[in-house]
């Protein structure tokens, strides 16, 4: 079976996981994690990238990740190499102690950064560990809410979290029970995306398949749609205009949260430019457009509604 390609790209945020081999633990101390972040501090400076967010488990780990270069490969072989040879000589042991590559995707920082945050920070609560994420030592989670953390790059956090710190206590707190994994939004095993991500990192980015060292641009047909005709399509369908849109005057109520959906899929818009075209918060927009996603996947009603607003402009 052929190996996930491993993009490689500056400014590109990376969600990186790496279990222990064959499950084992990877982490048995305070110690250890403490000495884990530690190679992740000193693989800042040495490689220059940003840490958005992390948590270790006692069997694997989860980083949140923006490379400022091309080179998230060299990032992982320093922090796991290095952390492989400390735990090796620390605990009496040899040999591998990660189960093969780490995982790589890259992340639609856009539109996936809050989601795949919360979820990060929740996985002690979803492996049963602790109930509240607060309690659990190590997650950049404190870092997010109020407490302080040495490790994550907080002014870059803040240029995606667009909320408080009560609100984003909040917004982790409401996914117990209810978060669905985003990492079931994955394509090609490797990007974490909206349609149009998907297109402008294909296009855009230089891609180095790892293993056979061999760097190619991929072309695709650019296919964003102009706003304007989504607006039109959606205005058509549910017979309101976007001032009424606006106000949220519109019945279905959803119709606003459609129309959210298809800019964010269809067009070259960030959630802060949406906000500016339906007059909502970047982070509402956020939560709208996924939640229609999720209503369309189980509402078939709504699903069909969709494809036909969809006909409507092109593609």
């Amino acid at each position: 079976m052929a190996r996930p390609y491993r993009l490689q790209g500056e400014n590109y945020l990376y969600h990186i996981m790496s279990r222990g081999d064959d499950r084992k633990k990877i982490f048995t101390s305070p110690g250890d994690y403490s000495k884990f972040l530690d190679y992740t501090l000193k693989g800042k400076e040495k490689y220059q990238f940003y840490l958005y967010a992390y948590c270790l488990m006692v069997n694997h780990y989860h980083l949140l990740i923006e490379t400022r270069l091309p080179n998230i490969s060299k990032v992982m072989h320093y922090i796991n190499g290095s952390y492989t040879i400390y735990y090796n000589i620390r605990h009496r042991r040899c040999g591998h102690l990660f189960q093969g590559r780490f995982k790589s995707i890259v992340v639609d920082k856009d539109n996936y950064f809050l989601e795949l945050s919360r979820y990060i920070h929740l996985n002690p609560v979803l492996k049963g560990i602790v109930k509240d994420p607060r309690e659990y030592r190590w997650s950049s989670y404190q870092g997010y809410i109020g407490g302080t953390d040495k490790y994550i790059d907080r002014d870059q956090v803040q240029r995606y979290l667009d909320m408080g710190r009560r609100q984003y206590r909040r917004f982790v707190l409401d996914g117990i029970g209810k978060i669905e994994d985003p990492l079931s939004k994955v394509y090609a095993g490797f990007i974490l995306r909206s349609v149009r991500f998907t297109k402008d990192t294909l296009k855009n980015l230089k891609v180095q398949i790892v293993g056979e060292e061999v760097a190619y641009r991929q072309v695709l047909h650019d296919n964003r749609v102009k706003p304007e005709e989504i607006i039109r399509a959606v205005n058509a369908h549910y017979h309101t205009t976007l001032d009424q849109l606006r106000t949220g005057k519109t019945r279905p109520r959803r119709a606003k949260k459609v129309l959210i959906y298809l800019l964010r899929e269809y067009t070259g818009l960030t959630n802060r430019e949406i906000g500016a075209i339906v007059e909502m918060r970047y982070s509402a927009v956020s939560k709208a457009g996924l939640a229609i996603e999720r209503l369309a996947e189980q509402d078939k009603d709504l699903k069909r509604k969709i494809k036909s607003i969809v006909s409507n402009f092109e593609v």
